[in-house]
């Protein structure tokens, strides 16, 4: 059986976050939440990168090739600030990235969630779980979704309505 129903509304986050970026302008997605902040594209960037580095980079996971994002160092589109991403570009990246999440959703069972894989970082090994992964990047993409909607709201822009009724 697969994990897919424990994150049943991952998808519908995804979809939810894709729906604003790619009716995004340019002049709105270079909107930043602070003057030291990132602009929207690249926490946008960043969102979807992370998928990549986690599930292929670190966990080995197949299709990184199939993003934008196959440096194996986790250098991503937020790292170069002067080539900002159009919402064109940003809703790929998160549709590739999203295809590597369902891809594990799909392929995973319970019993392999506490599979381990060890990572080298800033000098030091850590380990890490399936489970863990998959938490960590469920919740980094709804912070980041909860971070960029109050960017947008403040600057009067449709926000990112995660639970909204279909």
């Amino acid at each position: 059986m697969p994990i897919r129903h424990f994150y049943d509304r991952w998808p519908q986050y995804n979809r939810r976050l894709r729906e604003v970026v790619a009716g995004m302008a340019d002049e709105s997605l270079a909107i930043r939440p602070s003057p030291g902040g990132w602009p929207v594209w690249a926490t946008v960037g960043h969102t979807a990168g992370m998928r990549a580095y986690w599930l292929c980079h670190v966990m080995g996971e197949p299709g990184a090739a199939t993003t934008p994002f196959v440096d194996p160092s986790g250098m991503g589109w937020e790292d170069d600030l002067a080539h900002p991403r159009s919402a064109a570009e940003l809703a790929a990246a998160l549709d590739s990235t999203f295809r590597l999440v369902e891809g594990c959703l799909d392929r995973w069972a319970p019993e392999m969630l506490a599979d381990e894989v060890q990572r080298n970082f800033d000098g030091g090994r850590q380990r890490h779980t399936r489970g863990s992964i998959l938490q960590r990047l469920f919740s980094h993409d709804a912070y980041h979704c909860g971070e960029l909607s109050q960017t947008l709201g403040i600057h009067g822009l449709p926000q990112i309505d995660l639970w909204r009724p279909d």
